[in-house]
Order: C-alpha cells, then structure tokens, then sequence
C-alpha cells in the first residue's frame, strides 16, 4: 500500500496506525457471513440458479468507472473465499494506487453462479472503501508541502470501523484512536461533568495524566494518548501546562488556530495541537497554513461518495 503521509512532527505519543493484518481478515470473513445472508437469506441466488448451469465457469474485470484511490482489495479477496472457496481473486494494483477511469483493479474467475452471487457484495465493499480512500487523499493532498498530517474519526459505519480507518489510510491518512478504549479524548460533555464538580479543563488534563500515571506502569511511544478538545483560547495556556499529548482546538476559525499554534510556541510546550470541525477540501489548506499540526474530519468516513466500481464479463466457458 503506498503511504503519503508526510513526514511527522515532533510528538511525545500518536495513536496506533492501522495496516492490513490477520486479524482483519478474520474481521471480514465474519461480517462477509451476514453481508452475503443479506442477499442470499436461507435460501440462494434464484436468478443465477435459473439461468446459468452449475458446471459453468467465468472471468470478470473488476473496472473503476471513475479515477479514484482503491481500497479494499484484500477484503474483496476475503467476500469472494467465503462466498466460494473455489472463487480466484486476483488483484492488479494495491490498495493505495490511484487509478484512471477504465482502470481493471482486480479479476474475478470461477465457478459463474458463484461470480454472480458475490458480485453486490464485494462491489460494496470495494466501492465503500475505495470512496473514503479517495476523500481522504483530497485533503491529504490539499495540506501537501507542510507538516500537518490528516487523521480519521470515530464518525464510521457502526461495525465497519476498521474498515472505515483502514481505508482512510489507504488514502495516505494518519489513524485517530480506534475506540473508547485506546486512548484517552476529554470532549465538551466530559468537561461539563468536570466542571459540575467545580473542576476545569487543565483539572481535567492533568487529572487524566495522573490517572494513566498510576494505572499503566509503562508509558512507551504509542500507549494511551491523553488528549483533550478545547472550544476558546481561555483555557489554553493552563491546559498546556497541564502537559495532554493532544489538544484539540474545536471549530476554531483560522485566526484563532495561527493565535493558538503562537500561544503554544511562545511557551515552548511540546503538546500536538489538533484542529477540528469544518474541515473539508475547500478549507484544510487554510487551516493547515496555520502552524497546526495536525487535523481530524469526519468527512471522508460519513460524506464522501462511493467510488464507482463494476465487474465487466471478461469470458466464459459452457460446464
């Protein structure tokens, strides 16, 4: 997979990156067994039972109608060996390649009721995570020559998560914590229950450093971020203080992000700050000009469209 991200900035600790693995695989072959159940019910696929016999073989393209990032081709590879052990999974590029409109990604071949009964399938699979790979280079694309990188976001398809982050960083992105459990990420309602104990958020920043402190005895490069989402400015010197890994600066216009990235560097604080909220192509170069260091949208995992991908009959033979 090729990896467009540019090169980091200094940081004490980063979230986990996401790569194709074993365990992904078992992740799909899992929900391929429900995603298949979907169209097959208890039953079968009528249609091709009807009109093809079952001795009867095929070669399909795999063809990206419109230009775009692919994603998602070890787990098309995945839908098509559960939905026929016998189905031959060929893929022509990597995931991560941007590919020209007419492109052939990947070939289908076997038994042609089997071809035909993954084809939904796995061209939703492929289509979904081609989109968010596709999206997610337009914004890496757009901050290109500065050191902000792009991350993903928990706004993902409920039970396609990995999925979502795996495609995202296809697309040349940086993976923000997977879950609840991976990271510590101190928002507005956590804050509100802070202050409705008469806390504030640097109490909350250092609350959670402590909390960590005392519970995981070794803190190596990648365990347990400890970040925290700030609205205004107000709080930010305490905060920094405070010593988080991440602060993320919440639907901040530009000024008020340059004004922040100036009041973190003047304290010579070593804390990563993260923008939020509005992020979208037409507006990530600006805010990347800032000094940010890094951004996180939800965009390309909940509003980016599909990338258009068909098989086309390649041949066949009579069984």
């Amino acid at each position: 997979m090729a990896d467009r991200s540019p090169s980091p900035p200094t940081a004490l600790r980063d979230h986990r990156r996401l790569a194709w693995s074993d365990y992904l695989v078992g992740y799909v072959a899992d929900r391929a067994v429900v995603w298949l159940e979907e169209d097959l019910g208890h039953e079968c696929d009528w249609t091709s039972v009807a009109l093809v016999s079952a001795g009867a073989t095929a070669v399909l393209d795999v063809v990206a109608r419109r230009g775009g990032v692919i994603a998602g081709l070890p787990a098309a590879a995945v839908v098509a060996g559960v939905t026929d052990p016998r189905l031959e999974w060929q893929p022509l590029t990597e995931d991560g390649q941007a590919v020209a409109a007419g492109a052939v990604v990947a070939r289908l071949a076997g038994p042609t009721r089997s071809v035909l009964t993954a084809e939904r399938t796995l061209l939703n699979v492929l289509g979904r995570m081609s989109g968010v790979a596709t999206a997610t280079r337009r914004l890496v694309d757009a901050v290109a020559g500065t050191p902000c990188r792009v991350y993903d976001t928990r706004k993902t398809v409920p039970g396609l998560r990995l999925l979502d982050k795996y495609a995202a960083r296809a697309g040349g992105g940086w993976t923000h914590r997977l879950g609840l459990y991976d990271a510590i990420l101190i928002k507005d309602n956590h804050l509100a229950a802070v202050a409705s104990a008469g806390g504030d958020p640097a109490t909350a920043a250092r609350q959670a450093r402590q909390f960590i402190g005392a519970t995981f005895s070794a803190q190596r490069a990648a365990e347990m971020v400890v970040e925290i989402e700030l609205d205004s400015l107000h709080h930010l010197p305490a905060v920094l203080a405070a010593e988080p890994d991440i602060i993320l600066l919440d639907n901040m216009p530009t000024a008020m992000l340059a004004e922040g990235v100036a009041i973190r560097n003047r304290l010579k604080s070593r804390v990563i700050l993260e923008a939020s909220g509005g992020i979208s192509v037409e507006t990530v170069a600006a805010i990347a000009a800032t000094g940010i260091d890094r951004v996180s949208s939800g965009w390309p995992t909940h509003g980016a469209p599909w990338l258009d991908i068909a098989l086309d009959w390649e041949e066949a033979r009579r069984g």
